[in-house]
């Protein structure tokens, strides 16, 4: 029998690609964002409409910040917006060099699949947050590396300075949740913090970009220099 591979054979295949928020009112929480970090234009994605959501998807560098909301009842960010009563973090989107390779281990560990598409330029999925804990997580494969079909087309053209480089989660049990998505993922990118009371998404970190630190709900963003990448 094969050895499963560890988070120290497969980290250097991973990296965070998207950092998503929720918020009720799209409009407002993209423009702000636009005006703070001097983005710009977004893309809107008319294909999230299949989930029941709006989205605005700015390009930071290669990675992408995007703000969705609902457009419809009974959707996973709108319950998640009731529950938390303010615009909050979403989801963390990964790009997999081993795609098959953290489904395997997501298996293993117990974690649903909620979503899944396979695209000429794109494979991934969507685990279940009850099971990874604190944000929904995608996994992706684009085809060519380099591509992201989510920022739209053009998106290299329309990119601002800057890269999404990290993430923090609050949960309960930091230690037991870090170690389940260090295991599937095999990326140190994300950091856990314990908080029972407010659990979910609550920064993210941002490299080669000069800004002071904000805050859009209960995510703060934060701003450090390439070396002080995490």
């Amino acid at each position: 029998m094969s050895e499963r591979p560890t988070p120290r054979d497969v980290e250097t295949s991973v990296r965070l690609r998207q950092a998503v928020i929720a918020a009720r009112d799209l409009d407002e929480v993209a423009e702000r964002l636009r005006h703070t970090l001097s983005l710009a234009e977004p893309f809107s994605d008319p294909g999230v409409a299949y989930f029941g959501l709006r989205n605005n998807v700015f390009a930071l560098g290669d990675t992408f910040l995007e703000v969705v909301s609902p457009i419809q009842d009974g959707t996973s960010a709108g319950r998640l917006l009731d529950r938390r009563g303010v615009d909050c973090g979403y989801m963390l989107m990964f790009q997999m060099e081993d795609l098959a390779g953290a489904r395997q281990r997501a298996h293993a560990e117990g974690v649903r699949e909620v979503f899944e598409v396979s695209l000429d330029d794109i494979e991934e999925v969507h685990l279940h947050p009850a099971d990874m804990r604190g944000a929904i997580v995608s996994l992706s494969r684009p085809k060519p590396p380099e591509s992201w079909r989510w920022g739209g087309a053009g998106w290299q053209d329309r990119r601002a300075p800057g890269r999404v480089v990290g993430a923090t989660i609050a949960v309960a049990d930091p230690g037991a949740v870090g170690s389940r998505w260090q295991t599937v993922l095999g990326a140190d990118t994300v950091r856990f913090i314990e908080d029972v009371q407010e659990p979910g998404l609550v920064e993210i970190a941002i490299a080669g970009s000069s800004h002071q630190p904000f805050e859009i709900g209960t995510v703060r963003f934060v701003f450090q220099d390439e070396e002080e990448e995490r």
